[in-house]
């Protein structure tokens, strides 16, 4: 590897060759090969079909997938190890800080970072916490890549962040401050969304006029959730907080994402025939609140039977980074399809971050981030024993270190 920065291919053009190619979209070569040219994928098939004169690593034994990738994370934003100065993915000064980005909040010197990448999870979507009704502006971002966040970023902005029930009932009733209940919470996040209504008549009034207006980032954000450019991301755990965030979605026309949904599986019907995904988890964690008695891997099963998209969470720090993939394996014991599993942290989250483009899969034009694996990736015996991030190794067996562009 380059001293200070990431290890460069053997060539600009390459192949992993002889490996289990797992792609992530339905497809299994097996011995196949992936073909990177610069930071893509060039190819992807069977092995005794690579061009020749491509550069070639051998993989044979191993396993090849996508990088993984974790549509809720709050990595680099509630630093490992650090405490009170790290935790910044929660700004409580008031209930609705829609206009907050968490990018703001990222620190690439996050050692969870390295653990991602070690554990083959190469981008992540991070997200404000759930101590606010309506908390701020989410970001997805590779796992390895320049120390500068802004180089690492897929989606600048993905969704903004939102939360019934438990957490922001806590955060508000210790405080003696509006909203302390569930009904007050659904309150607020309906008034700023008819607040942001008329914000946008009248921002569009203004532009048609040619006179000047006085911007308001917050009621930006939510104007841009509901004009579709950006995902309605709910902290829900409890059935009934389900069905408010589906209530409030029809109310104001929006794309409701359900993030953790410990009792989604009792409004599955509801949930795919409206096509509301959820991101389910996490999975490690203990039943440590009401809302969360119900906690069970298995109903991942449940949603996915059902017809409902499912991606998986480790929720960093509450499940450390590095075990997406070990989450995984504890859904396909509770009764998840091994493929249902691999999409969970793969192209469903990818799909429903809307940068499916980019990542989520091994295809042809997407960006070449690939793990190799000793084993079936969910086995909690496996490990990685490479990782490329847009075609660049960020770990290998010969150095066992990770790397990162020098500035």
């Amino acid at each position: 590897m380059t001293a200070g920065g990431v290890a460069p291919a053997r060539a600009s053009r390459w192949a992993l060759v002889g490996g289990r190619v797992v792609t992530g979209l339905g497809e299994i070569h097996d011995p196949g090969a992936v073909v990177i040219e610069g930071s893509r994928i060039e190819w992807v098939g069977p092995a005794d079909q690579v061009p020749e004169g491509v550069d070639r690593i051998d993989a044979s034994g191993m396993w090849v997938t996508p990088g993984l990738v974790d549509a809720h994370s709050h990595i680099g934003a509630h630093e490992d190890g650090v405490g009170w100065a790290g935790a910044d993915a929660s700004e409580l000064s008031r209930p609705n800080v829609a206009g907050v980005r968490v990018l703001d909040a990222v620190n690439t010197e996050d050692v969870a970072f390295e653990d991602a990448v070690r554990g083959g999870v190469t981008t992540v979507v991070v997200k404000p916490g759930s101590g606010n009704p309506i908390g701020g502006r989410t970001v997805a971002l590779k796992t390895a890549g320049h120390k500068i966040v802004d180089r690492r970023v897929v989606r600048s902005e993905v969704s903004v962040k939102s939360a019934l029930g438990e957490n922001p009932k806590r955060t508000y009733e210790s405080r003696t401050q509006s909203p302390m209940t569930r009904l007050g919470i659904a309150q607020v996040i309906r008034q700023a969304l008819r607040d942001a209504e008329d914000y946008a008549r009248r921002r569009e009034a203004a532009r048609a006029a040619g006179d000047g207006f006085r911007v308001d980032l917050d009621l930006e954000a939510l104007a841009d959730v509901l004009s579709g450019v950006l995902m309605w991301d709910q902290h829900v755990h409890r059935h009934d907080d389900i069905a408010t965030a589906l209530r409030i979605a029809s109310e104001f026309d929006v794309q409701l994402v359900v993030n953790h949904g410990t009792e989604a599986h009792k409004l599955a019907v509801e949930l795919a025939e409206r096509d509301v995904p959820v991101i389910f988890g996490p999975l490690l964690s203990s039943r440590g609140k009401v809302e969360s008695a119900e906690a069970d891997p298995a109903n991942a099963a449940k949603l996915v039977a059902a017809g409902v998209r499912v991606a998986l969470t480790t929720d960093h720090p509450v499940v450390p980074q590095q075990y997406l993939a070990l989450q995984a394996g504890i859904a396909v014991r509770a009764g998840l399809a091994w493929e249902d599993a691999l999409a969970a942290v793969t192209s469903v989250p990818a799909e429903i971050a809307r940068i499916e483009d980019r990542v989520g899969g091994l295809d042809a034009g997407r960006d070449a981030d690939l793990v190799l694996w000793t084993g079936d990736p969910f086995a909690a015996s496996t490990r990685a024993v490479a990782v490329w991030v847009d075609g660049g190794q960020v770990v290998g067996e010969e150095t066992n270190s990770v790397c990162d562009d020098s500035l």
